[in-house]
């Protein structure tokens, strides 16, 4: 999720209060019971942050020998993402005595820099994310520690959960509030001196699961983000019942609820589609997590969260078929309804370009755009805008606005295979034009075809299409975009695309009613330190009728009946 800046953390007075009287309540003294660091950290994180290279919220610094808190942070989001302390599972997971000196001398330092309630991470997120983080990694950081140090330590974790007691109320709801109440439940759970704090936590809890959708939805629409939820949800749990707390009905009704939903956003690598925000999901944890659930079921539901899933054999493609959000749940939107994204196996194939918090405001800016996702683009403009949200009070912090309004799908499956029918008016007010995406994927997962459609189809539409097409033809575009792991050349005389998979699978691209070219692309990967080179098919039509139409297909080509066995590694 993409980090906060300063501007939207403006704090209320009461969380300003709370962060000063946190002195104030009664002290921890030990851990008495320790919940299993279930975060996956990278090694290679770790080394990077050895190095020097601190790569947070988009932005790369190069600071070799510089404690974490001394280098020049370049943004807010940079700045919560160490107060986070999520780079503390990175350190553990390298595990040996260097990796685990930096972490013990950088987590003191922070003690005394920012412990007395000063600095920009007393926030209840922040706060809560922290603390899951200290008291899950605490032999890791108390190894070889005086009894001084251990005396600090304990006054802060003290300190941040009396503040956590009060504040919690103050985060808002959804991932936010079950993050500062999870990191609440930990020290409750886990520190001696803060058991009288359990039966709230648990109370926060389940009240805030009760106020998560009902389908197992967050507002955003970001599978990342529903992920990380579920995620904290179910790390919560097993820490009560490895305590001998069984957790509250409606938390477990909450991830009964969002298990399905996350399986029907599953891509065939067993990562997740990537729209409005969100990546991928860290390497392994939508797995672990679904396991971790308990949640046994491999039911997929085929429409979860304004998502429509067609999967037949080892093909997985996921569309986009439901209005964006706007407003305050719209800070990350993207403009790309009706885009999808396809995969053969573990290899993606069709994609959006992904998220740009990785790398910086203009990518992230430029990855909202509908040019970045594999649908249909009119006139090179996106069909929605992004305008300052006033009430956080900055500029760069920008919501999606005036996106498609009436977005319907409909669903069929019979003998003949899946059917998709998505439709929007995201252009209609612009240019009169209304998209229409069929897709039908074979019971074998073999093909996948579709056909876009822009038309006219009110008279108010046929006005406007036709003033515009007053200085020439309306020029729209079906953008789609390959994963760089996808060879694609022009074939046929240009009348074709051949896609070549690591795996050693081959698949045709082919069109009729417009013009087929190949195009540079990128592909925004949040586990790069730089976005990716790539390509992307473009079939591009000069409307000049109320209706215009393509027709495309991806086929596998060869022998059908056998699978190909894929040993090929990501390396």
């Amino acid at each position: 999720m993409a980090k906060p800046t300063l501007s939207t953390r403006a704090r209320s007075a009461d969380n300003r209060i709370q962060a000063w009287r946190s002195a104030l309540g009664g002290r921890v003294t030990a851990i008495t019971s320790q919940p299993q660091p279930r975060a996956i950290g990278t090694v290679a994180r770790a080394r990077q942050l050895q190095s020097g290279n601190f790569l947070f919220g988009g932005e790369l610094v190069e600071a070799p020998a510089t404690a974490i808190w001394d280098i020049e942070q370049p943004s807010d989001a940079f700045t919560f993402a160490l107060h986070g302390f999520e780079w503390l599972d990175d350190l553990a997971a390298a595990g040996d005595a260097p990796a685990r000196a930096l972490a013990q001398d950088w987590l003191w330092q922070w003690i005394e820099r920012y412990g007395a309630a000063r600095g920009p991470g007393w926030y209840p997120d922040l706060a809560g994310r922290r603390l899951i983080r200290w008291i899950s990694h605490a032999p890791f950081l108390l190894k070889g520690q005086e009894s001084q140090r251990s005396h600090s330590f304990f006054k802060s974790l003290g300190r941040q959960t009396n503040y956590l007691a009060h504040a919690w109320p103050d985060a808002a709801q959804g991932l936010p509030r079950v993050e500062a109440l999870t990191g609440l439940l930990y020290a409750a759970l886990s520190l001696e001196g803060a058991e009288g704090l359990l039966r709230s936590a648990r109370r926060g809890l389940a009240k805030a699961c009760e106020a998560l959708d009902a389908d197992g939805a967050v507002p955003s629409r970001s599978p990342e983000e529903l992920l990380k939820l579920f995620t904290l949800l179910v790390w919560a749990d097993h820490a009560q019942r490895e305590a001998g707390q069984p957790s509250e009905a409606a938390q477990q009704a909450a991830i009964a609820r969002i298990a399905p939903t996350l399986r029907g956003l599953r891509m065939g690598d067993g990562t997740l589609a990537r729209f409005h925000g969100g990546g991928r999901g860290e390497e392994g944890l939508l797995d672990q997590s679904l396991a971790d659930s308990g949640i046994r079921s491999a039911a997929r539901a085929k429409t979860v969260m304004g998502y429509s899933r067609l999967a037949a054999g080892r093909t997985v493609a996921i569309m986009d078929a439901a209005p964006p959000a706007e407003g305050a749940n719209g800070l990350r939107a993207h403009a790309g309804t009706l885009a999808f994204e396809m995969s053969s196996g573990r290899r993606p194939m069709i994609v959006n370009q992904g998220t740009g918090d990785a790398f910086g405001t203009d990518w992230r800016r430029h990855a909202r755009e509908t040019s970045a996702h594999s649908t249909v683009e009119v006139a090179g403009t996106a069909m929605a805008k992004f305008v300052p949200m006033q009430s956080f009070g900055c500029a760069d912090t920008e919501t999606l606005t005036d996106g498609p309004k009436q977005v319907a799908l409909e669903r069929a499956v019979d003998v003949s295979g899946h059917w998709a029918l998505g439709s929007h008016d995201g252009y209609t007010a612009a240019y009169g034009l209304f998209h229409e995406r069929r897709l039908f994927m074979t019971p074998d997962g073999m093909e996948l075809r579709g056909e876009d459609t822009m038309s006219a189809q009110s008279s108010r539409g046929q006005a406007r299409f036709a003033r515009m097409r007053e200085t020439g033809a309306v020029t729209w575009r079906a953008r789609f975009h390959l994963h760089p792991g996808v060879q694609a050349s022009l074939d046929l005389g240009g009348d074709a695309v051949s896609l070549t998979l690591r795996s050693g699978e081959v698949w045709i691209f082919r069109q009729s009613g417009g013009d087929l070219t190949l195009e540079p692309s990128t592909y925004l990967d949040q586990r790069r330190l730089n976005p990716r080179l790539t390509q992307q098919i473009v079939v591009s039509v000069a409307a000049m009728d109320y209706a215009s139409r393509i027709k495309w297909v991806v086929g596998r080509a060869g022998d059908r009946r056998h699978a190909v066995r894929d040993f090929e590694t990501d390396q």
